[in-house]
């Protein structure tokens, strides 16, 4: 063991190692990345994770800087999870739900929460976490889901967020949530590290008071960068840094706790499926299925389920897929049975009208719906290792009004890159997500990965979208992402960075500017079907 795994060991309640094996684990996160971390820490406490945080701010102080990464359950696709210093894993023992106020529809919970867990506890009082729910292999840990402004698939957990307790990179801990002009006076005078962050942040507003009111403006959420700096203060001149952690992935300190909002649960939905003729075909109706207010409404690409039929996958609520060009799901999940069968029946005198057939859960077992929703699932783990659809250009937003110029320009990057690019469309969180085969042992798909990822980029961003909607940047999807960025607002989240991060030792290398040879040189080699286990 090493010497500083030793000293973390002889002060933490919780648990530190430098074990080739647990590092080996750690080296890899859900992307097609790797680095090997030098120690792994599991806390206990808050105060583990403050004093680790303090023991890296001190080396740095004197030149020997050591990252931390804090870590849920690995899943993230874009390598944020991973660092060659210290590992925190908060899903070991960070874990807790420690209160249900089911009066006040509130729950707090440690950083290390599992989303499913949480909601499992939730339903025993009739409640619900909003965008807590995804169609994702695995699970999210709570600080995970929030740090990368991940997206559930009826909204994002950021926008259930009370308050946040968040461990900075000195050690210090705050806790965020609206704070009046008088007390955020009261800040701008302590002689600590949150004073001077609060003095520093209030300077920045107003050196940069016209471009972060040009940023406040934008209408499509883009998580590269720090686009929430335009919600950090109010018109009345309060304060709330609870947007600032949304979507920093450990860059501006660690979530240690989080009270979240809930709402009422719906212990039973009405699902339906449509089958239509093309992408465009289906993309039109669910400009008119939004008004029916579902739960959830999502558009698969016809050629993702001819895909899985190879495999030897079946869906029987679609039937012949052959000429299958789009498949439009719906789910109705009110509180209200009622209210529920009222939208279907209108749902049903809709299609009827436009000569379009509807299969839906009252005349079919809801677990063939659920086949159709966990299309990404059955990709994935019934693949072989020849060629993967990899988690790399997923999470683009685009504006309503330029799906189709998307949709258009993404039929001719797939021609460009001689690869097939079947796409699947939350409707409600207006986001894509696109499956390219690739494999990664071959040298010719490993350049064509961080081509097509540019060139995807650059599709979003001259559709008006933003590359990074659902999920952050992280390190793999940095080059591309900032690429897009002017220099003023590149150059305002740098400073935003150094406010927090002043000696770069909160997960260095993610959401910052990155060589291509350096994410080259970190592409695992064995990127196969079990890699997403």
């Amino acid at each position: 063991m090493n010497k500083i795994a030793s000293y973390l060991n002889e002060h933490l309640l919780g648990e530190v190692s430098s074990a080739k094996s647990v590092r080996k684990k750690y080296a890899t996160d859900g992307s097609v990345l790797t680095l090997t971390p030098e120690i792994v820490a599991f806390p206990r406490i808050t105060n583990d994770v403050r004093k680790i945080a303090r023991f890296t701010w001190q080396l740095a102080e004197k030149g020997h800087v050591v990252g931390m990464t804090a870590r849920g359950f690995g899943g993230d696709v874009t390598g944020a999870a991973i660092g060659k210093g210290i590992v925190i894993d908060t899903s070991v023992q960070l874990n807790k739900i420690i209160q249900v106020a089911d009066k006040d529809k509130l729950v707090h919970v440690q950083a290390g929460a599992s989303l499913d867990t949480i909601n499992e506890v939730l339903r025993w009082q009739g409640l619900t976490l909003t965008g807590a729910f995804s169609r994702d292999l695995k699970t999210l840990t709570v600080g995970g889901a929030i740090s990368s402004a991940s997206c559930g698939v009826n909204g994002s957990i950021a926008s259930s967020i009370e308050r946040l307790e968040v461990v900075l990179a000195n050690g210090d801990v705050i806790e965020t949530g609206k704070v009046s002009r008088r007390d955020v006076n009261k800040k701008l005078g302590l002689q600590t590290f949150e004073g001077e962050i609060y003095r520093k942040l209030e300077g920045l507003l107003e050196d940069n008071a016209e471009l972060i009111e040009d940023i406040s403006k934008e209408e499509v959420r883009d998580n590269t960068g720090y686009q929430r700096i335009a919600d950090i203060r109010n018109s009345d001149g309060s304060f709330d840094l609870t947007p600032l952690f949304i979507g920093s992935q450990g860059t501006l300190g660690i979530i240690s706790e989080a009270v979240l909002k809930t709402d009422f649960y719906s212990s039973s939905d009405t699902f339906a499926v449509v089958t239509a003729d093309s992408i465009q075909t289906a993309r039109d109706l669910t400009e008119r299925l939004i008004e029916l207010e579902p739960s959830e409404l999502t558009v698969y690409d016809g050629a993702l389920f001819r895909r899985a039929a190879k495999q030897g996958s079946q869906f029987a609520v679609l039937g012949s897929i052959d000429e299958v060009g789009a498949v439009v799901y719906i789910r109705f999940g009110d509180i209200n049975d009622r209210a529920q069968q009222h939208k279907l029946k209108k749902l049903r005198k809709l299609l009827q009208k436009i000569d379009m057939g509807i299969v839906d859960s009252t005349e079919r077992d809801p677990e063939d719906f659920r086949v159709i929703t966990g299309i990404n699932k059955t990709l994935l783990l019934g693949s072989n290792d020849e060629q993967l659809a990899l988690p790399v250009i997923d999470g683009a937003s685009v504006p309503i009004n330029r799906r189709e110029e998307f949709e258009i320009a993404l039929g001719e990057l797939s021609a460009k890159h001689h690869i097939e690019l079947p796409t699947e469309l939350n409707v409600l969180n207006n986001t894509y997500a696109v499956y390219p085969l690739l494999k990664l042992e071959t040298v010719s798909d490993k350049q064509k990965l961080f081509k097509l990822m540019a060139d995807f980029a650059v599709v979003v961003d001259r559709c008006s979208g933003a590359f990074t909607s659902d999920g952050a940047e992280g390190r793999l999807k940095s080059t591309a992402a900032w690429s897009l960025l002017d220099e003023p607002r590149a150059a305002l989240y740098e400073q935003i960075r150094q406010i927090f991060d002043p000696f770069n030792t909160l997960n260095p290398g993610v959401k910052q500017k990155a060589e291509l040879r350096t994410l080259v040189a970190a592409l695992r080699h064995d990127y196969d079907s079990a890699s997403v286990l």
